[in-house]
């Protein structure tokens, strides 16, 4: 399966005084890569919820930082599905700044999400219409 890309601009808000970006940043470029990714799938997070009664939530998050990305950078973030299971999903995710031809790994990430009943929180099998959509 391809990974999903997003385009993400390195706004000042991202950034740390000296124009770098601050690290715990990567983990919103993350979420929003899977959101789109979700939303590519025909995954409307919100309408999931309200139709389903259930939500993905990040059960462990595991991030290795190689290089910083800058005010103005214009990054290219990633979202691909690595396993899938009846109550959660495995995901690799990776910041790349472009490079002409190239890319330069700027953070990568494992994200494990798993399915909850979203009034109580406790975890649930993921609807099997949802887990067609990833193996499609």
């Amino acid at each position: 399966m391809l990974a999903f890309e997003l385009p993400i601009r390195i706004y000042w808000e991202d950034t740390d005084a000296g124009g770098i970006v601050f690290y715990a940043n990567y983990l919103k470029f993350f979420e929003r890569a899977r959101t789109e990714w979700l939303r590519a799938l025909g995954i409307g997070q919100q309408a999931l919820r309200e139709q389903s009664g259930g939500m993905f939530v990040v059960v462990n998050a595991n991030l290795t930082h190689h290089r910083s990305a800058r005010l103005d950078d214009e990054l290219i973030v990633t979202a691909q599905l690595q396993s899938s299971g009846r109550v959660a999903l495995e995901l690799v995710q990776h910041a790349w700044l472009p490079q002409g031809q190239q890319r330069q790994l700027l953070c990568e990430a494992v994200i494990r999400i798993g399915w909850v009943d979203a009034v109580s929180m406790k975890p649930a099998r993921i609807p099997p219409a949802i887990l067609e959509k990833f193996n499609s």
